[in-house]
């Protein structure tokens, strides 16, 4: 018996008002047991990577009619990442706990999880994985490729390396102003391989989507074509109760981190798969994505550790095109919705475009996974993605330039008397989880200009914050213990410090006697600024959020509450 019929089920006053108050134009059939289809839906105005999601919707809502469900319309919690402030991370737990609750809450017997921009996707299959539902995930899908002066310019990407020529006086106000048309053509999320891209390639290599899909285009017609199919996949799956358990399993984040180094995929998507895999109660860590990633050769050649964009990547094969080059990296367990593993759809998808998906024998980079780094300035372990950093800084010793908040390093950092060189490691704290809070994207700190002036485009960053996934640099993220935490040896950095950065061998080290850091304290300036809340969602989210090395998820939400509701509301 489908779950719905908790509901709609039956005779007596409980199911009469549930199904009288869903009538309104719903056929009595409708009711008759046949499976009930949510569509959690993260379409907003203010979410406008997500925007285009209500058109989506209304082809996933033919599928599910056409198969025999019911498709319903469920408006859930939606964050667009370049409007909401201080940052869209903040409210990612909650986003996932209002979706967890109304899809828990309402007669569901399936859900399809629309989703786009970054934080989206993440918040959806937490939730939904929580009530261990079947589901299936559509992708919102990339917006056409960007362009200024005729050249290809990815959204967010272009945004950080043309506003350096902005302050280092070699690109006019008024010419970067005019880019804002020609960076942001279509309907979509970001167009390069940012975290909004990379999730829905995380979402496709969990087995979280019908294969292919990921990548598709937002504009491009096939991407409602796959929302028909995926709407009659749901019904499928809650017939045959399929549900996310049976699909996402510990094989499965295996073959979501070979994806990820082989697309040069966001950080972003190690708190966001951290944080699924603990609502699923799989032992997932840091060290996997070392362990599993770190020999992945990088294939795709897309901004920002590469040249092309989403929309060439679909043109050269897509995603199915970069797997069949790694079958052999691939866990064949792994499953998918649709029923079979992911490995039985490979081995037939040819490389259009070698500029864009380089072949295995030849590849951009030989070790192209998300390196952790370890080591007394961050024993619980910090990342770098060596693809988008420059080589000649993975080995490097510099003295820390220190700002202890984002006021104090936009307050400073162009200043001309700003005691830095070339060969100075920018340390921005105050930035993690708890001291934000909400862990923003400011860790790709923009340069001092009168380095800019001199030539320098990158230099060693670190922080306990998380950078955009269109972001490049070498950039050390997610320090944790993040500053505001206790007993942390970010806090306790101060100017002058020598600290050395060795990602060949994954260290990360503070040159300072152990004895001399116990004297140590964290500086009033830097304790000040970190954040603090009376009330409301900010109060519970710093109470009880946990680090970013364990997904940075609320330690009340982690694990499963399932879908069993036990009392009526009448």
């Amino acid at each position: 018996m489908m779950r719905s019929q908790d509901w709609y089920g039956g005779t007596g006053r409980d199911p009469f008002i549930h199904r009288a108050w869903m009538r309104r134009g719903v056929p009595d059939h409708a009711f008759d047991g046949r499976p009930q289809i949510a569509i959690a839906n993260t379409a907003s105005d203010l979410t406008p990577c997500n925007a285009h999601l209500n058109e989506v919707a209304e082809y996933v809502k033919q599928g599910v009619w056409e198969a025999g469900g019911v498709p319903v319309n469920l408006p859930v919690t939606s964050l667009g990442e370049t409007l909401v402030k201080p940052t869209a991370m903040l409210w990612r737990n909650m986003a996932a706990m209002t979706i967890e609750e109304m899809l828990r809450a309402n007669p569901i017997d399936a859900a399809v999880l629309l989703g786009g921009c970054d934080k989206t996707i993440p918040a959806l299959l937490m939730g939904a994985a929580s009530v261990d539902l079947p589901a299936v995930v559509v992708p919102g899908g990339p917006m056409l490729n960007g362009y200024f002066r005729g050249e290809r310019s990815g959204c967010g990407t272009g945004v950080w390396a043309l506003s350096e020529e902005v302050r280092a006086g070699n690109l006019s106000e008024q010419e970067f102003e005019r880019f804002d048309k020609q960076m942001v053509r279509s309907k979509g999320h970001c167009n390069t391989m940012g975290t909004a891209s990379t999730m829905g390639i995380m979402a496709e290599a969990l087995g979280m989507t019908i294969p292919g899909v990921a990548g598709t285009p937002a504009p491009d017609s096939r991407l409602l074509e796959a929302a028909h199919a995926s709407g009659r996949l749901a019904v499928e799956l809650a017939l045959e109760d399929r549900r996310i358990s049976q699909v996402i399993t510990k094989e499965s984040f295996h073959n979501a981190i070979v994806t990820l180094a082989a697309i040069g995929g966001s950080t972003n998507a190690v708190v966001h798969l951290l944080a699924i895999a603990g609502r699923l109660g799989i032992d997932l860590t840091l060290e996997d994505f070392d362990r599993i990633g770190g020999k992945v050769p990088l294939l795709v050649n897309l901004q920002p550790s590469g040249s092309y964009l989403m929309e060439d990547l679909f043109r050269a094969g897509g995603v199915l095109a970069v797997l069949d080059q790694l079958t052999d990296l691939l866990d064949p367990a792994a499953q998918t919705v649709v029923g079979a593993p992911l490995i039985s759809f490979l081995g037939e998808h040819p490389v259009w475009d070698r500029d864009v998906i380089s072949l295995r024998e030849n590849p951009l980079q030989d070790e192209a996974g998300i390196a952790v780094l370890r080591g007394n300035l961050a024993p619980r372990g910090a990342v770098i993605k060596p693809s988008a950093a420059s080589p000649e800084l993975l080995t490097h010793t510099g003295r820390a330039v220190v700002f202890d908040s984002i006021e104090d390093f936009h307050a400073r950092i162009d200043d001309p008397e700003l005691d830095v060189d070339a060969d100075s490691v920018l340390v921005l704290r105050g930035c993690g989880p708890k001291g934000y809070p909400g862990m923003p994207e400011v860790a790709n700190t923009p340069l001092p200009p009168k380095l800019l002036k001199q030539g320098v485009r990158d230099m060693v960053r670190i922080s306990d914050g998380r950078m955009s996934g269109t972001a490049y640099g070498t950039v050390v993220l997610h320090v944790a213990p993040e500053a505001a935490s206790p007993g942390s040896v970010l806090a306790l950095v101060q100017d002058g410090d020598l600290i050395s950065l060795d990602v060949p061998n994954r260290k990360l080290e503070l040159l300072v006697p152990e004895e001399e850091l116990a004297a140590r304290k964290p500086a009033f300036r830097e304790v000040s600024s970190f954040a603090k809340a009376d009330r409301g969602w900010q109060k519970l989210y710093i109470e009880h959020v946990q680090g970013a090395d364990t997904g940075a998820d609320l330690d009340f939400l982690v694990g499963s509450s399932g879908s069993i509701v036990t009392r009526e509301s009448h």
